[in-house]
């Protein structure tokens, strides 16, 4: 099922000299929509009442421990069942999609998990290939991790750019109900890391702005990719992201 490691990552001209010929990834399902959702935005009321808004009737849990000590009705089995009274599925991606792998051929030298590395691994891919046969069908899809705004989540910077670069519709929920879809994500990227760059193609710079979106993502994922200290030092767990 899976079509090997093709080009995955943030743009085409970053991944260029890496794509792998005799590639064969179908195109996300003719704009087929993949929503997020960060659950400290809500109670489980509000999030059900949130996801019947949207029809999602599957969702995917992003995080690598699925529990929490400040939310504890999002802890797995608790969770798992109170969606399952509301007719929604649920699965858990931690080994396909979680922020806190520990394999040290993902982690970048500075010693943070490499986004970049990550999304080409098998287990991602299988991951992407779950997603796409889920939606295929016929399921509405949110993937959930802690984060209300996604911008500080891997969710909107690891996963979501390799669906959008396959054609994918991404809806970011915002805690209002409202949603960002990927373009005003990466418009926030090259605002936040890159506000003079306008300015800066004027005098001289030969920046695109693709490339200068790659190197906002390689930023981000610098401030918020899960660190090997974490792993030199277990005691020191994600329990304020809540991941």
């Amino acid at each position: 099922m899976l079509a090997g490691k093709c080009v995955t990552g943030y743009n085409d001209v970053y991944y260029k000299s890496r794509t792998h010929s005799g590639c064969s990834w179908k195109r996300g399902a003719n704009m087929a929509d993949l929503h997020t959702i960060g659950y400290a935005s809500f109670n489980v009321h509000e999030m059900i009442e949130v996801l019947h808004h949207y029809g999602i009737n599957l969702i995917i849990d992003v995080r690598s421990l699925p529990y929490s000590s400040h939310y504890p009705d999002y802890n797995k089995e608790s969770f798992e069942h109170f969606l399952k009274k509301n007719s929604i599925h649920y699965r858990n991606y931690a080994r396909e999609f979680g922020a806190q792998q520990t394999e040290r051929s993902f982690f970048s030298n500075e010693g943070f998990l490499d986004f970049e590395v990550f999304v080409e691994s098998d287990r991602f891919l299988q991951g992407f290939d779950k997603i796409q046969i889920s939606i295929e069908k016929k399921y509405t899809v949110a993937l959930m991790c802690a984060e209300k705004d996604p911008m500080g989540c891997h969710r909107a910077i690891m996963i979501t750019p390799v669906f959008h670069r396959k054609m994918f519709s991404i809806k970011h929920i915002l805690s209002n109900g409202n949603f960002e879809n990927q373009n005003d994500i990466e418009n926030r990227l090259l605002n936040r890391y890159f506000p003079n760059r306008k300015q800066l193609n004027l005098f001289g710079g030969n920046s695109s702005d693709d490339e200068l979106l790659a190197r906002a993502y390689r930023i981000r994922n610098s401030e918020i990719g899960f660190s090997t200290t974490t792993l030199l030092f277990p005691t020191r767990t994600w329990a304020t992201i809540r991941r």
